[in-house]
């Protein structure tokens, strides 16, 4: 069972790159979301929660192993990923800026963001990368509606 946990933590082990590993884990995500057809929005919310779900418990349980929030797990940052992608339409230009804005706040933590890791075990993990994920989403969204892009 551990190897499986760090297997879907590590995103298939993404996340032993020494540097980067978290931009590497959801750049990989925008490379699926934009080349894969027929990712709805949809099923991308089946996706998004089954993620979470994967991400809580893996966390928690590596994080008796590995200490708590290893640079190891990136699963977290595939789940913000996805949620700043979440029903905006699929342009090279919307995926290039939805991952610059999500590393921005996921890597800064501003607005809250750092107070989600309190947050005990496997949530607190998730929880940053979440928030981090829709304020990139609101942003984006908000450049498209003004049509700023």
């Amino acid at each position: 069972m551990i190897n499986l946990c760090k297997a879907i933590a590590t995103v298939c082990g993404i996340g032993y790159i020494k540097k980067g590993g978290g931009t590497a884990a959801a750049a990989v995500y925008c490379f699926a979301w934009f080349f894969i057809p027929g990712f709805s929005p949809w099923i991308q919310l089946l996706l998004l929660l089954l993620v979470l779900i994967l991400g809580v418990w893996t966390a928690a349980v590596l994080e008796k192993i590995w200490g708590k929030d290893s640079s190891r797990i990136v699963i977290d940052e595939v789940a913000g990923m996805m949620i700043a992608l979440l029903f905006i339409p699929v342009k090279i230009e919307y995926v290039i800026t939805a991952l610059v804005l999500f590393r921005f706040f996921d890597i800064l933590k501003p607005l809250g963001i750092k107070s989600m890791e309190k947050l005990p075990s496997g949530w607190g993990v998730m929880a940053d990368d979440v928030l981090s994920g829709i304020y990139a989403l609101l942003i984006l969204q908000t450049l498209i509606t003004l049509k700023l892009f």
